[in-house]
């Protein structure tokens, strides 16, 4: 009969096995991001921002990534929309400042997989399109079942370089990445499983150039994206006060999977 080893690390469906559990493991892949931050109202942010952190700034960060070269994927490839905020945690034994992840979303299955059940991120399905690109215009759309809920555009400026450079490639070296890994219980309302988790994880900046940024969420019915239609309205429903940053990002990214661990 089939046996959990307890040396492994393993996800669903468990019986065909896992793999030896590495807290060393590194996840390693090429990234274009395309980054806009904007300022909202701090009070209405606050709403999906849980009890025991603090908005360090009422800001939105939203990154589109696309990644190749994937270590783990046997060098494939996929994009991703993070929506987070920066916020400083204040725990019983743990305080620290980072990125809370108000959501992500994905276009490939098994990134969301083990993103939700092994960090805590809270990853779901979308169609992202590639960057449309016709230099120095850079354009990218997020879709479910045909229907738009997010448009982002840049147009590049020029290269950032000397102290700005530096000064971004700090920025982005070392990214303590916040999630709330929730299970609910089964047939019964509640949790099984509430906790929040530190992913460590950084960007090796190349090139970045800077320019001018633009994003639209448009709201959506039930009846166009059933099951997120209440978090891209909740985030529509965040005014966009003015633009706060606009990059684009050259680069290779580091996940310290394996070195994930719950904060309290």
């Amino acid at each position: 009969m089939f046996r959990l080893q307890d040396d492994f690390t393993y996800l669903m469906p468990v019986h065909f096995g896992g793999g030896k559990f590495d807290p060393e493991a590194r996840v390693t892949q090429r990234t274009t991001a395309l980054a806009i931050s904007y300022e909202t109202e701090r009070d209405l942010l606050e709403n999906y921002i849980p009890e025991g952190f603090e908005i360090l700034a009422p800001e939105v960060q939203v990154t589109f990534n696309r990644f190749t070269e994937i270590s783990w994927l046997h060098g494939g490839q996929y994009n991703l929309i993070n929506v987070a905020a920066p916020v400083r945690f204040h725990g019983k034994k743990d305080e620290l400042d980072g990125a809370y992840t108000l959501v992500v979303w994905e276009n490939k299955t098994a990134p969301i997989l083990g993103g939700r059940e092994q960090t805590g991120i809270p990853k779901i399905y979308a169609d992202i399109e590639d960057l449309h690109i016709l230099k120095p215009h850079y354009a990218t759309s997020v879709s479910y079942e045909g229907n738009t809920f997010l448009t982002m555009n840049f147009e590049a400026a020029g290269p950032v370089t000397g102290k700005d450079l530096e000064g971004l490639m700090s920025q982005f070296a070392s990214v303590n990445t916040l999630g709330w890994r929730y299970i609910p219980k089964v047939g019964a309302p509640g949790a099984e499983l509430s906790q929040f988790v530190l992913y460590p994880q950084g960007i090796g900046v190349e090139t970045v150039q800077a320019g001018t940024g633009r994003l639209r969420w448009i709201e959506q019915t039930p009846m166009q994206n059933p099951a997120q239609y209440y978090i891209i309205n909740g985030l529509a429903s965040l005014p966009m006060k003015k633009i706060t940053q606009a990059a684009l990002i050259e680069g290779s990214a580091v996940l310290h999977a394996m070195g994930a661990r719950v904060i309290e």
